[in-house]
């Protein structure tokens, strides 16, 4: 049973990594500051250190997924419930990423939890489960999508008042880039020589922006700034992710294993994951959720990094899943570009996660 528990601990890391891997970088790829290939390589490192820095900082999230105070301490240490829990949560997980929806690992698990829970004594502790669980899961969305709705418009602003015009990169001449102005009549200028184009759609184009912050491009400053960010929500979705699945492993006490060790096992599962299974989650998050642009990629990040470093801070179970989705659900509001069929289908998938979840692991405590 043991063995068996280490191997269904490392498919859900690998699982979550598939899922969750490109979340942090969807920015990066869905407003062509780069490519799927360096988003991958970047989200994947900066990932994987979180997941060390977890070794240190992230020892409550340990504590409350071992699903002590929510179900009798006695049931956390049996293989037999930590094996449903993980199997459970693990199926729904890798379920979701074959499909292609940005779910919820932390919510998984939950749903894995109340699932073994009921089928070993018949309840949970529904306090606990309400103030530990349900509100954090609940309130980071929200809170995500309301910030990056704020915050975006007060960037507008601020760049506006700097002087820094957006520009678009219109292929002309064989396919050579040529800088642009877009005029408000809807005409575009070659930079280079003041040729004036009349043009009915740029949607093919590139947008960059035009002018200096301190005497640096802008566009030179965004652009790292903005993998600044992504690498922070993927840092910050190791160091919150990392410590939920090793509970696992750490609440079986026959399996003898240290908390640094187990981390970076699972920390390294989880990057095999995502380097070989996000591409289907990752064209959700970057194209189909939104369009956007650089600094509306950047904001929606730091919104998410900020958000997620903090719970993790603080112990508290929140789904950077949900925090950087609802980033991204308020920036399409803000730039009125949201995709609302898609954004209904990935709220669907969020409300059908705990439930699938608890029956699975339900069905594994009973049958295992």
């Amino acid at each position: 049973m043991v063995a068996w528990l280490v191997l269904t601990v490392a498919f859900l890391a690998y699982a979550n990594g598939a899922n969750d891997n490109f979340k942090g970088v969807a920015t990066l790829f869905g407003s062509g500051t780069t490519d799927y290939r360096k988003a991958l390589w970047w989200a994947t490192g900066t990932t994987l250190a979180g997941s060390c820095a977890a070794i240190l900082l992230s020892g409550g999230l340990v504590k409350t997924f071992s699903g002590k105070g929510l179900v009798p301490d006695l049931l956390t240490q049996d293989p037999q419930f930590l094996l449903a829990v993980g199997l459970g949560a693990a199926l729904t997980v890798m379920l979701a990423t074959l499909t292609g929806f940005p779910i919820s690992t932390t919510h998984a698990l939950t749903g894995g939890l109340i699932g073994a829970g009921l089928a070993a004594v018949g309840t949970v502790n529904a306090g606990k489960l309400g103030q530990s669980f349900f509100v954090p899961l609940a309130v980071s969305p929200l809170l995500s999508f309301a910030s990056t709705a704020m915050l975006y418009p007060l960037f507008r602003f601020a760049r506006l008042r700097l002087g820094i015009e957006r520009q678009m990169c219109l292929c002309v001449n064989g396919g050579v880039p040529q800088p642009v102005m877009v005029q408000p009549n809807g005409t575009a200028v070659l930079r280079s020589t003041g040729l004036s184009l009349s043009v009915g759609e740029l949607s093919a184009c590139t947008e960059r922006y035009q002018g200096h912050i301190l005497g640096i491009d802008s566009q030179w400053v965004l652009d790292r700034v903005h993998f600044l960010s992504a690498g922070a929500v993927s840092f910050a979705r190791g160091l919150n992710d990392t410590p939920k699945i090793v509970a696992l492993l750490i609440a079986a006490q026959a399996l003898r294993i240290a908390l640094s060790t187990g981390l970076l096992a699972i920390g390294l599962a989880m990057a095999v994951g995502g380097l070989l299974n996000a591409r289907r989650v990752a064209m959700t998050m970057s194209e189909r959720i939104t369009t956007m642009n650089h600094g509306q990629g950047f904001t929606a990040n730091l919104v998410t990094a900020v958000l997620v470093l903090f719970a993790s801070q603080w112990g508290l179970p929140v789904s950077t899943t949900h925090v950087s989705c609802g980033s991204l659900f308020g920036l399409g509001t803000v730039n009125q570009s949201a995709r609302w069929g898609v954004i209904r289908n990935i709220l669907l998938s969020w409300l059908v996660t705990l439930p699938l979840a608890a029956l699975l692991a339900a069905a594994i405590y009973r049958f295992a």
